[in-house]
């Protein structure tokens, strides 16, 4: 048995660890479909783009709050706290059977700001009830496979969500959607893990919600990683918005960008299956440093007018872009103690994923302004940045940089 099989097999033979992927399944699933149906639902309701759009921006903003909705993960117990926001957004979903007519769509957005407010609040408590739950050892696998997961359901979700809309309208989706969350909180009820209450507050509300954003800044070993993310991120939002420019190029159809998708998704899944090997044999900045590399080398040659150019180039955009998301996630659950790992998970996430918003601003303003070539070969070179800054020797020993058991591989 090779290595990351074995370590697959490791991660799925944990009972909390498999309760955990299984939950990551299901309410992606319904996540995903309900991210493809909520901008359908809007377009075939107005008529038009701009509010469509909308849906996506009431879902992301409230990430750039991560670091205050992260203290709610520090205040309380996190497997009560995961509990109550799936049913919350169960409960939530129904309401949106009232959406019938453009003068409701606020009632949609309402919800969707909502949905993305208790996401925040979720991966933060996620990710602290996983560090305690779960093996160390076993971190960078789990993470690499919650990854497989969820790039696994995004390939599959959006078909199902676009198949059940179109035979049920949105309130189907959003029905599939609360039936999810459901199915995942009886899931997470079945965690065996045992958590004290956490001590009552000694600072003030601000200087709490800070106390996650300044250790994150502080530590030698978690800053440049989740610089190193925030910059990727940035860069592949950029190239992200080139996308249908690259597809012109081609000579296709804008449905050739399912394609695409599909490929790109096929990368991030094959990634994180061998992640946690990876993590062990190169450390969390080497590991980071080749995922750059190989997107930098992935978005650059994609100016290249060519089908089998632009078809390996995303299946190794999606292989890399992952690397430095897992390696982040992995070095903050392993370094940030307990008190102060929701704040610090949700402030990781607000600098590594907003930037990915930013960029694909940014890159629909370019893509007017300048061939999308130059963008792509621009944004190539820029991202030899953090990968040299990775690769500077560390001011401590990477302490995931160690080989595996002799007998891994016999099993």
């Amino acid at each position: 048995m090779t290595t990351s099989t074995w370590a697959v097999v490791r991660v799925v033979r944990d009972r909390d660890a498999g309760l955990y992927l299984a939950g990551v399944v299901i309410s992606g699933f319904g996540t995903s479909a309900l991210w493809l149906a909520s901008g359908v639902w809007v377009k075939e309701l107005t008529g038009s783009d701009g509010p469509a759009a909308l849906c996506l921006l009431a879902m992301w903003a409230p990430t750039l709050a991560g670091p205050l909705l992260g203290t709610l993960a520090d205040r309380l117990r996190r497997k009560p706290l995961l509990i109550g926001v799936n049913l919350l957004l169960a409960a939530l979903l129904l309401t949106l059977f009232a959406v019938d007519s453009p003068s409701r769509l606020w009632l949609l957005y309402t919800v969707l700001f909502v949905y993305g407010a208790a996401g925040v609040v979720h991966d933060a408590a996620e990710s602290a009830l996983v560090a305690a739950a779960i093996d160390r050892s076993l971190l960078g696998d789990f993470n690499g496979l919650r990854m497989t997961a969820t790039e696994g359901m995004k390939l599959v979700a959006p078909l199902a969500g676009a198949a059940l809309f179109a035979a049920y309208g949105g309130p189907g989706v959003a029905l599939l959607d609360a039936v999810t969350f459901v199915l995942a909180t009886g899931l997470y009820a079945l965690l065996r893990v045992r958590e004290e209450k956490p001590p009552p507050p000694t600072r003030g509300r601000r200087e709490r919600t800070a106390e996650g954003t300044r250790f994150l800044w502080a530590d030698a070993r978690l800053r440049p990683l989740v610089l190193a993310g925030g910059t990727t991120m940035l860069c592949a939002g950029v190239g992200g918005a080139q996308l249908y420019a690259v597809i012109d190029g081609l000579g296709h159809s804008p449905a050739y960008a399912g394609v695409l998708y599909a490929v790109q998704g096929a990368g991030s899944v094959a990634v994180g299956l061998v992640s946690g090997p990876a993590l062990r044999w190169l450390g969390e900045r080497r590991f980071a440093a080749s995922g750059i590399a190989l997107t930098a080398v992935a978005i650059a040659a994609r100016a290249i007018p060519s089908d089998p150019v632009v078809l390996a180039c995303c299946a190794a955009s999606g292989a890399g872009l992952p690397c430095v998301l897992i390696a982040a996630l992995t070095a903050l659950q392993r370094e940030t103690p307990d008190a102060l790992l929701g704040r610090t998970a949700a402030a990781a996430n607000t600098l590594l994923f907003t930037p990915n918003v930013c960029g694909l601003a940014a890159g629909a303003a370019l893509v007017e302004l300048t061939d999308y070539r130059v963008v792509l070969l621009a944004l190539g070179l820029a991202l030899t940045v953090p990968t040299a800054a990775l690769l500077q020797h560390p001011t401590s020993p990477d302490r995931t940089a160690t080989r595996p058991p002799s007998d891994a591989n016999q099993a």
